[in-house]
């Protein structure tokens, strides 16, 4: 019997932790668009259907110690892999499944509460139509009202030109039988081969570049799990949002969070004609075509309530954020998936400046003398696009203080499995209430700062630091070249943690990591 319904499982998906499942994030959406969201002092309840590696569901676990965790996978590798993680970090409040998502919505046997979010990331457009049906029946099944799902898809019509690429990965794995990275690599040199014959179909999508570039030369595990399922069909907004109104869903915005603005993308003509639809499913789809979108990353809601604009204000004052790159490094040119968006120097510098002292609140930054007179929702726009660029990690005013020892915890877990590889570029932090991206460098030093008897000073931290870099056979590097004796690689080892002390210390603390 082929358990895997032509889902492409013979190699592990690759590690990653994506922010927009966390609580606090979706939160976010919710109370940006307009809508109530869920209740996050009080203890709450939380699914990942399909959750790959594990990492994204261990890290909010240990993040929300508030939340009651629950997640699925059908991939018996995927399952034994995040238990492992989960143990090491002591969690007690995740429980992870083996099975599939037939066996998820039809198993009478199944204890499972009613859920306040039900999330997952990618894979809806990676199945087929009747595992599509499996998990809009698993949402209307255990989902509760006013609950938020998250389902993030590849999407039309920004994959159009792809089809007939990604068509060809899956003929020619049916035409050489191998393992799926295999087949990858065999099926990415015979298209250099087609590159170099001057196939039209390559010539004439000068649009498919940067997706060929990355077929060439990506992680053949993820190229795996994005190109090579048999059932593998982007869908149009319009679809997903039907499939959901079966579970009683609306739509309420995108985790994208620079969408909730479209003069930032879209022209006065081009809103014009949005306006012209009236129907929801609609305007999103249209906006797909001006933006030719490819990925959407869509925030419903089982009985969407507006919040009205006292209770929104009210909201967005207790939203927080961190910031956790340095303040020269934040760029007021934001590259995003909407395109580049200008941020104004006399509204951001100050959020910025301010950031840069400590993490601070929008009712904390309406005081700021350059900053009087700003309303809410310009701070709040601030906010979703330093977010959405990378610059900082929000949080809510009224969770920032939960306990931290299960996020230190799984830090510590991720700063020991560094040791052995390079994975988990990730740490917990129970202020956001999700993670915050950490170097290989940064977890070491990390791992070295929580030895016994250590001492918190870059000099007392590069030896033992080095001393683990070389447990692994490894060098540094300078200028791209692979150092040799010890006493440069030391040089080098001090040299970065110095530098991280002088950058990153601030955010460690900030966040509670350690």
């Amino acid at each position: 019997m082929d358990w895997t319904a032509g889902y492409a499982s013979d190699v592990e998906y690759v590690a990653g932790y994506y922010q927009e499942q966390s609580p606090s994030y979706l939160n976010f959406v919710c109370v940006l668009n307009g809508y109530q969201p869920v209740n996050l002092e009080q203890s709450f309840t939380y699914f990942e259907l399909g959750f790959g590696r594990g990492l994204t569901v261990n890290v909010l676990a240990a993040a929300n110690p508030q939340g009651q965790f629950y997640a699925a996978d059908f991939n018996p590798a995927h399952v034994a892999g995040a238990r492992e993680l989960a143990d090491q970090a002591g969690l007690s409040n995740l429980t992870l499944y083996e099975k599939s998502f037939a066996e998820l919505a039809e198993d009478s046997q199944l204890d499972l509460p009613q859920f306040d979010f039900i999330t997952l990331h990618g894979i809806y457009t990676w199945v087929t139509a009747e595992n599509q049906q499996h998990i809009v029946n698993f949402i209307t099944k255990y989902l509760k009202p006013g609950g938020i799902v998250y389902l993030s898809y590849n999407a039309m019509p920004g994959w159009a030109a792809v089809l007939p690429l990604q068509r060809f990965l899956v003929e020619y794995a049916d035409a050489f039988p191998n393992r799926s990275n295999l087949q990858v690599e065999g099926a990415a040199a015979m298209i250099v081969k087609m590159e170099e014959a001057a196939a039209r179909y390559l010539l004439n999508h000068p649009s498919l570049k940067v997706r060929l570039e990355a077929i060439k030369s990506g992680n053949r595990n993820y190229l795996v799990h994005e190109y090579m399922h048999k059932h593998w069909a982007p869908r149009y907004h319009a679809d997903i949002a039907r499939d959901l109104a079966a579970a009683k869903m609306d739509f309420v915005g995108s985790a994208d969070l620079p969408f909730a603005y479209e003069n930032l993308y879209l022209s006065e003509e081009k809103r014009a004609l949005v306006d012209t639809m009236t129907e929801p499913a609609m305007r999103e789809t249209m906006k797909d075509y001006f933006l030719n979108t490819s990925f959407r990353k869509d925030v419903f809601v089982r009985g969407a309530r507006k919040l009205g604009s006292r209770k929104q204000t009210e909201a967005l004052k207790q939203l927080g954020a961190v910031l956790i790159k340095p303040r020269s490094e934040v760029d007021l040119v934001f590259k995003l998936t909407i395109g580049e968006v200008n941020g104004k120097a006399d509204l951001f510098n100050p959020v910025l400046d301010a950031l840069e002292r400590g993490p601070c609140a929008i009712d904390e930054l309406m005081l700021i003398p350059e900053l009087q007179g700003q309303v809410i929702a310009s701070l709040a726009q601030v906010i979703a696009l330093l977010a959405a660029s990378g610059a900082v990690r929000i949080y809510w005013k009224n969770l920032q203080h939960q306990p931290a020892e299960s996020a230190q915890a799984m830090n510590l877990a991720f700063a020991n499995q560094t040791q052995y590889s390079d994975e988990y570029q990730i740490f917990a932090s129970s202020v956001c209430g999700g993670g915050v991206s950490a170097t290989y460098i940064e977890r070491l030093t990390y791992l070295a700062s929580r030895e016994p008897h250590a001492v918190f000073t870059p000099e007392a931290l590069a030896p033992r630091v080095w001393a683990l870099v070389k447990g692994q056979g490894k060098n540094m590097l300078r200028d791209g070249k692979a150092l040799e004796t010890d006493e440069e690689n030391l040089d080098e080892v001090l040299s970065q943690v110095r530098s991280l002390f002088e950058t990153r210390l601030r955010v460690w603390e900030q966040l509670k990591l350690r």
